[in-house]
């Protein structure tokens, strides 16, 4: 799994966060840091979700897993609003946003 890659693409997407940190010099710490994150989050998600539905596609709960992690770290993303404080999702809550998002595919 390329997480550097994953975290780039979202900050080329947030081109006010990208600038600053290249004012900053700190795209490659952060870059690191987010990427660290999002794998210790991703193997997180995992390991809950496995418990949480047992016999399930592994390559699923992989992508869900991901999918929600990726949600974590964009919410914690600096935008309009601060958001920096937010708890991480609940697997209730995850589970009823998998639910939703298996629903409309």
């Amino acid at each position: 799994m390329q997480y550097k890659t994953i975290v780039l693409q979202l900050l080329e997407q947030n081109p006010e966060i990208r600038d600053q940190l290249k004012r900053q010099r700190q795209i490659l710490p952060t870059l690191e840091r987010f990427a660290q994150e999002l794998k210790t989050r991703h193997e997180a998600w995992k390991d809950q979700l496995s418990q949480a539905m047992p016999g399930s596609d592994e390559n699923q709960i992989a992508s869900e897993a991901l999918e929600l992690a990726l949600k974590e770290l964009e919410d914690r993303l600096p935008s309009g609003s601060p958001r920096g404080d937010q708890e991480p999702l609940s697997l209730e809550g995850a589970m009823a946003s998998i639910r939703r998002h298996t629903q409309r595919g």
